[in-house]
């Protein structure tokens, strides 16, 4: 037992220390003036896709079930944060302080979110569950398309017809413009920022998956019955994980929301192809592996940027990229060679 904690606390080490060690070096390559302001600029949109990678990990990898909603909870985290920030934006002027607000509320509506939808949705199972989270992404992008809110001196106006029907004093302003969203939020996201989150991120789920709730979340993956039959509270565990992992995506909705100048609730930011995307990165970085999720979204979001050169054949070496590492992650060969190869290798360090 303790050689099986010890291999855990050194696995969690390596994950925390590819991590810092990414940072630093690239925090030494920007400061020298390495980095070009294209791959600058994508440092915060990475650090929220990793954060989302690891957070949507946990329901599919640790608790095994399949959630398609994961930008809904986003989107959640992303327009309360950028709605507050910029409704506060005159009067709370120290950017610090308004950025953890902000990142509090986030946090905290997209768990509450995370409670009403996993209540009903937690008690469906595979394709069931799939369906109506991936409903509840596109509900939660709708709903925020056909919502107008303005602020004068007389408070808030809400409106789902036009920015016209607010009613305002000549001096309001406009906070959330139906589909064309949230302007002028203020930039408070950094890369030091998302490196701090990554690393609470990876605290928080693997401190998780190492408990005693973590062995009793995986005990309902991998056989619900026997779990129910020994006194594991299934609704209890799922619904906490549910939660939590909804919580965390919130978290990096603030982060996404504030790099933005001009928030919309898109398909490609908060739609089902980002709900694709980060499930991708959970599938091919391996499920129920956190540090290959890192990993995985760290590749897929660069590897774009680093083919730009190539414009002809770009997505054509992309697609090459996600389909040999799909083999490589699932085909049984693979997984064959994988095995003798690391057998291999403990063999030769035991008789070493």
């Amino acid at each position: 037992m303790s050689k099986k904690l010890s291999k855990q606390k050194l696995n969690d080490i390596i994950t925390y220390g590819i991590v810092i060690a990414a940072f630093v070096i690239m925090q030494i390559l920007i400061n020298a003036g390495e980095i070009s302001s294209l791959f600058q600029g994508l440092m915060v949109p990475l650090c929220t896709y990793i954060i989302l990678a690891i957070s949507l990990n946990l329901v599919v990898g640790i608790l095994g079930e399949l959630s398609l909603g994961h930008a809904g909870f986003m989107c959640v985290g992303a327009f309360t944060s950028s709605f507050f920030s910029k409704a506060m934006q005159d009067t709370i002027t120290n950017s610090t302080v308004r950025f953890l607000l902000a990142l509090l509320i986030g946090i905290i509506t997209a768990a509450i979110f995370g409670i009403i939808i996993g209540i009903p949705v937690l008690r469906l199972n595979g394709d069931y569950l799939a369906i109506v989270t991936l409903a509840f992404g596109e509900i939660i992008k709708n709903l925020v398309n056909v919502l107008f809110i303005g602020k004068d001196s007389k408070g808030f106006h809400f409106s789902t017809k036009d920015a016209v029907s607010l009613n305002m004093e000549p001096d309001g302003k406009i906070i959330l413009n139906g589909p064309q969203g949230i302007t002028g939020t203020p930039n408070d996201s950094t890369f030091f920022i998302g490196f701090i989150l990554i690393l609470v991120t990876l605290f928080i789920v693997l401190n998780l998956i190492h408990s005693r709730d973590g062995r009793a979340i995986m005990a309902i993956r991998d056989n619900r019955i026997a779990a129910e039959s020994i006194g594991i509270n299934i609704t209890k565990y799922k619904l906490m994980t549910f939660t939590i992992s909804a919580a965390m995506a919130g978290a990096a909705g603030v982060l996404y929301a504030h790099n933005l100048s001009n928030l919309t609730a898109n398909t490609n930011n908060f739609g089902y192809n980002m709900s694709i995307n980060i499930l991708v990165f959970v599938v091919l970085g391996g499920i129920g592996n956190i540090r290959g999720s890192i990993i995985a979204a760290v590749v897929l979001t660069l590897l774009p940027e680093l083919l730009r050169g190539m414009s002809d054949y770009r997505m054509l070496i992309y697609a090459i990229v996600l389909i040999v590492m799909m083999l490589f992650n699932w085909a049984p060969k693979a997984i064959e060679w994988r095995e003798k190869h690391l057998s291999f290798k403990k063999n030769k360090k035991e008789a070493a």
